[in-house]
């Protein structure tokens, strides 16, 4: 990403979404949640059904994120973090990109709706296995 793109995102506002509303559009497939906390962050829960997608990788090589985006078949990506700062970035970035995105917040606002909390263990490992972030 170039520092122009960078400079943009940050003063461009950042799409917005409700956890309920990220919820019904991902239950109904027309949307994927995506976790852009860092791998350390993870060890203490992940929101049920996240794709884990550090931000760094968006902001940097993009070995993870670039995959991805590429097999999105036109879904909106909903992401979160653990505030709702850095997944505010994320959805600015990917939406100064052209693709659909918007910001949930942190991972507590998911946690508040009801939307499950489980361990990343197996997620991360299953993962690894296939070959997808």
């Amino acid at each position: 990403m170039s520092l122009i793109s960078t400079l943009k995102s940050l003063f461009t506002p950042a799409p917005r979404t409700s956890p309920a509303d990220a919820a019904v559009r991902v239950r109904a497939g027309s949307a994927v949640l995506v976790d852009v906390r860092e791998p350390a962050e993870w060890a203490g829960g992940v929101a049920e059904s996240s794709t884990l997608l550090p931000l760094s990788d968006l902001q940097g090589a993009r070995t993870l994120w670039q995959p991805f985006l590429a097999g999105l078949a036109g879904r909106e990506i909903v992401v979160y973090c653990a505030s709702g700062m850095r997944s505010g970035l994320a959805a600015r970035v990917l939406s100064g990109e052209g693709h659909r995105a918007s910001n949930a917040g942190g991972l507590r606002d998911l946690a508040n709706t009801g939307w499950p909390i489980v361990s990343p263990s197996a997620k991360v490992t299953s993962a690894r296995k296939k070959g997808t972030p």
